[in-house]
């Protein structure tokens, strides 16, 4: 059978229970699921190798957001969903009085569907230089930088060189990296966040990985951030053949139909505008107490 591709951690979990032919707790697994403000989260904890092994995903913690009130344009729904994702990415990153943050933007800016990482560093507050040169004004806000990598084929260098570059001169205390991810199924496709506190590898989910982001490679806690925005054409099909009643199909049936080609939406240009300022909007909540969203927008304008 064709490996299934897909870098969401809720999805590996449906694989693994899929295989196994039944809704079973995973050892080393753990998920729980809520709705805050009309929007269903997930999350899955990872607590041990075998777990890891059983979802090929490093042990961690993984917290699915779904957008689908957002992206129905429902009244508040950008409101209320940034503030609940904000509180999901507070949660996750446990940051102190005073520490600093470095988001970074990874991807192509280039090409729409691997631009959500460039397009969210956009949208986040740049505060470290005027919180160093007028604490007066600025002293309330955490110094946050931000830096777009772009990806190997532009610049020469492995996103993670450059950023532990970055991180070791001005010494942030967290970073978090924003990518575009691959998904299983086409209905989670721009209509999903998931935040990791394992780091990322960038490109994998399209099967071009680099070189991994995460606290082994920098030194400090890495926080990822993915929007899967295209699915692999063989998984899709694998998807359709199962909806239609087949659940076995051939390593040369995916070559077939698909071989190396991705799928993204007809809309993926409105759709990573959209939930890349979503997101920004949600980082900047997170690590400023006390704004609010017009804040964002008057800063940000």
């Amino acid at each position: 059978m064709w490996t299934i591709r897909t870098d969401l951690a809720v999805e590996a979990r449906e694989i693994w229970a899929e295989s196994a032919e039944a809704q079973t707790e995973l050892p080393g697994v753990i998920a729980r699921d809520k709705n805050v403000a009309g929007f269903d989260i997930t999350t899955v904890r990872i607590t041990d190798e075998q777990g890891a092994r059983e979802l090929n995903k490093p042990v961690g913690t993984y917290i699915t957001v779904e957008l689908d009130r957002f992206i129905n344009r429902e009244e508040g729904a950008f409101n209320a969903g940034s503030i609940a994702l904000a509180q999901e990415i507070e949660e996750l990153i446990q940051m102190e009085p005073g520490d600093s943050a470095l988001v970074v933007g990874l991807g192509n800016s280039a090409i729409t569907a691997d631009a959500i990482g460039p397009m969210t560093a956009r949208h986040t507050m740049v505060t470290r230089h005027l919180v160093d040169k007028m604490p007066e004004e600025f002293g309330m806000l955490r110094r946050v930088s931000v830096l777009e990598s772009g990806v190997l084929g532009t610049t020469g260098m492995e996103s993670a060189e450059l950023i532990k570059a970055v991180t070791e001169r001005i010494r942030p205390d967290r970073v978090i990296v924003v990518d575009a991810l691959a998904s299983r199924r086409f209905k989670r496709v721009c209509r999903t966040v998931q935040l990791a506190d394992t780091g990322i590898v960038p490109g994998s989910g399209v099967g071009n990985g680099r070189m991994a982001i995460n606290t082994e490679t920098l030194g400090i806690p890495v926080t990822a951030i993915g929007v899967p925005t295209v699915v692999d054409a063989g998984t899709l099909a694998a998807d359709i053949a199962e909806k239609a009643g087949s659940r076995e199909v051939s390593r040369q049936d995916f070559e077939n139909y698909g071989g190396d080609m991705i799928v993204t939406p007809k809309d993926i240009d409105t759709s990573v505008n959209d939930i890349s300022k979503f997101i920004g909007y949600a980082l900047n909540l997170a690590f400023h107490q006390g704004i609010t969203v017009d804040d964002i927008t008057m800063f940000l304008g």
